[in-house]
């Protein structure tokens, strides 16, 4: 999914694997900077434009090349041409300053020629000081395919110079045929970007530590039940210094690096006290924390939504009291206003960690590396999830649980699989994970339909392209038991620990696309049930995109169902609609909405205030304390609606599921908040909110709740999902007869009392 909303995030987070491919090929190439060479015109010592980069990793299966003969003004052009092979080729210009603005747009002019099977488009990326993606979009909707003369297109991002390192500006063509690009212009708040002023940021002695970038120089670490005791409270003492401790805070530390020289030593500490003089010198090389006289005063407890946590930090049998005394005096005196890894301190609704190293060069990092992975992942849950007391196990026996496992994964395969586990412990279907060793690990091959479980059965849902109504063939209603061979019970047990998600309906939504629906062969023999008989279907993959494997009907614009109830999607819906809406379902008996996705537009003060006669409480948000990490502060309850006598007064009734996520939660919240409203449908997915970006070694960015969102009552659906009036779910009856059934409940309860 692209940035475009700052706060809300729903299911689509990860692109299609060309845009994918794109993020890990043009992330972290050194080059000199010059001015945008858009036209094409300058070029340096080999002929090609300055400042361009043709090369897309030694791309040899597209041809692209400067064009004197086809231009849309100057002296060239850039062409593109496919030629067998992977199905994408691109072009990119770094910029790698940061400039004061808001907002990036970037134009051009595109030309094709027979394009088929993908499009032509531009495309732009930022990236933070860390290499990792901040923003991404690109003109892929609608498709610029077939043959066309010359078309302006422009495309744009959200933009903040304190955040993004490196823009990213290019074009890409997928499929087959060739297009050329030309006169690309990049303005930052209509500024061409060569006038825009660049901004200079503090120089931190942090940056010049580059001793362990490509490696930590520990190779192995032997697990030992003592050293795994030595291990937990380095890394619950490695967190609560580095968010704690004013020196890290600004920057002076590098302190992945300092971790890195730490653990030699601590490996080799054979007791108690070896252990304790260790850590009480390395936290003495930090410096004295001066006296804090402006500190806060401790939250009122009815307005603290959840406390810090130390783990076993002030309560562990090895540290000495000198070291647990100096340990209480850095957290008494704490108050960092600004922090090198932590951005978003002013706003404490926004939060995202730069100088975080992705460390992206190894796929499979050494074992320092990984142990960092950890030590990074678990602090940033204790001190930054507003979820962390909702996790199945105690967040705090997590820790001295994964350091085995990260220890011993033996490859990049099972490293990342262990890193994937950490991260489902939580619980959060915001986690999503991007990773390439992980894209890779679930097959080259989709069936070419789709899958949902319904009755606790695998059902096909969709139809296939191309079908022919015999036995061979999948349709509607069809149980898939098996899998080529492995049962599918078995199937979901084996990946319910790989799969990141809120609650159970989540981790099956999402377990179909990644793990069941995917594989390395392009044969998948099927186990099914038809009409209560046994069959054995073959089935080839695919390699196409998932869009184009299986029909997607396409999602209803608002209409009317027969003449007396009204019809709305979330993912059609636009505000622009509203006053039509008004007029034509003014005097219809109730309006149905339906959430079963995400929606496209701001909804919760337009659509949803239009069913309330006047303002209420209906969402209040959990946001971190900026001077107590760990600690997050309910904020005063939001309200929405108007003073109104042109409300609707007829009944509504809003449709959920587990495609019901994050902005499509915090909407139906919103509706909730009137009193003719009725929610039907099944557990949504239990995430909303805004979200937090972390990155990991090995190239592994993931991502977390980053604010809590609770009712005016203070119910929290994290996890748990938005209150539902009544469930009703599908049947494999239902999906066999393309009915749905939910929408004919909600007809029902809008006419029942209408009679």
């Amino acid at each position: 999914m692209q940035n475009r909303n700052p706060v809300f995030c729903g299911m689509k987070l990860i692109t299609w694997p060309i845009l994918a491919a794109l993020l890990v090929c043009f992330s972290s190439v050194l080059y000199g900077q010059h001015k945008f060479n858009g036209n094409f015109e300058i070029l340096d010592r080999t002929g090609n434009p300055l400042g361009w980069d043709f090369t897309l990793k030694n791309q040899t299966n597209y041809l692209v090349k400067l064009d004197s003969t086809v231009k849309r003004q100057g002296k060239y052009s850039v062409s593109i041409t496919n030629r067998p092979g992977p199905d994408y080729g691109s072009i990119v210009f770094r910029i790698n300053k940061r400039y004061r603005g808001s907002r990036l747009v970037l134009g051009g002019n595109l030309k094709t020629k027979d394009v088929t099977d993908g499009f032509a488009g531009l495309w732009m990326r930022t990236d933070g000081a860390n290499g990792k993606r901040i923003s991404f979009d690109n003109t892929e909707k609608p498709a610029f395919n077939g043959t066309n003369d010359w078309k302006e297109f422009m495309i744009q991002l959200p933009y903040d110079g304190r955040e993004v390192a490196t823009i990213h500006v290019g074009a890409v063509m997928a499929g087959k045929g060739t297009m050329w690009v030309d006169s690309l212009r990049l303005y930052i708040d209509e500024k061409p970007i060569d006038d825009v002023l660049e901004i200079q940021l503090p120089l931190y002695e942090a940056l010049n530590d580059t001793q362990f970038d490509k490696s930590s120089g520990i190779d192995t670490i032997l697990f030992t039940p003592s050293g795994q005791k030595y291990l937990t409270v380095l890394g619950e003492l490695w967190g609560f210094l580095k968010y704690h401790h004013p020196a890290i805070a600004n920057g002076k530390f590098n302190w992945d690096a300092e971790l890195f020289r730490i653990l030699p030593d601590l490996i080799r500490c054979t007791n108690d006290m070896q252990a304790s003089m260790l850590m009480e010198r390395w936290v003495d090389k930090l410096g004295q924390v001066k006296p804090c006289t402006n500190c806060k005063t401790p939250t009122a407890p009815g307005l603290i939504a959840l406390k810090p946590d130390y783990g076993s930090l002030f309560k562990n049998k090895i540290f000495s009291n000198t070291l647990s005394n100096k340990l209480a005096y850095i957290l008494k005196n704490s108050n960092n206003l600004t922090h090198y890894y932590v951005d978003g301190l002013k706003d404490a609704a926004h939060t995202s960690f730069p100088h975080e190293s992705s460390y992206a060069d190894k796929k499979y990092p050494d074992a320092g590396q990984r142990l960092l992975a950890l030590y990074r992942y678990w602090n940033t849950i204790q001190y930054f999830s507003p979820y962390r007391d909702l996790t199945t196990e105690n967040w705090n026996s997590v820790l001295p649980a994964f350091i085995p496992q990260v220890i011993k994964a033996h490859d990049e395969y099972e490293y990342v699989n262990t890193i994937t586990r950490l991260i489902a412990s939580i619980h959060d279907s915001h986690a999503f994970i991007e990773s390439e060793v992980r894209e890779r690990s679930f097959g080259k091959y989709k069936l070419p339909f789709d899958a949902a479980f319904v009755e606790n059965q695998f059902v096909v849902v969709s139809s296939l392209k191309k079908t022919a109504d015999d036995r061979k063939n999948l349709r509607l209603g069809d149980i898939i038991t098996a899998i080529n061979g492995e049962k599918v019970q078995s199937l979901v047990n084996k990946y319910t620990p790989l799969t990141p998600a809120s609650n159970r309906g989540t981790v099956l939504r999402d377990m179909r696309g990644l793990y069941l629906l995917r594989g390395n062969d392009s044969l998948f023999t099927l186990q099914i049930i038809r009409d209560h008989l046994p069959l054995a279907i073959v089935q080839s993959g695919s390699q196409a995109r998932s869009s184009d494997l299986y029909l997607i009907p396409p999602k209803p614009v608002y209409h009317l169902i027969d003449d007396d109830i009204g019809y709305i999607h979330c993912e059609t819906y636009q505000n622009t609609q509203l006053d039509s809406i008004k007029t034509r379902f003014k005097n219809t008996k109730g309006i149905i909405v339906d959430m079963r996705g995400y929606p496209i537009d701001v909804i919760e003060s337009t659509l949803a205030a239009y069913f309330k006669s006047g303002p209420s409480d209906f969402v209040k948000f959990s946001e971190r304390s900026i001077s107590q990490p760990g600690t997050f502060i309910f904020k005063p309850a939001v309200k929405n609606g108007t003073i109104s006598t042109n409300y609707y007064k007829g009944k509504v009734v809003v449709l959920v599921n587990e495609n019901t996520q994050s902005n499509s939660e915090f909407v139906t919240m919103a509706m909730q908040s009137a009193p003719n409203v009725t929610v039907i449908g099944s557990t949504s997915a239990g995430a909303d909110g805004n979200i937090t970006p972390i990155y990991l070694p090995g190239g592994i960015t993931t991502w977390i709740s980053g604010i809590g969102v609770y009712y005016p009552d203070g119910y929290n659906a994290q996890r748990v999902g938005v209150k539902i009036d009544r469930i009703v779910k599908p049947t494999v009856k239902g999906i066999k007869e393309r009915r749905d059934e939910v929408l004919e409940e909600a007809k029902k309860l809008i006419r029942i009392d209408n009679h």
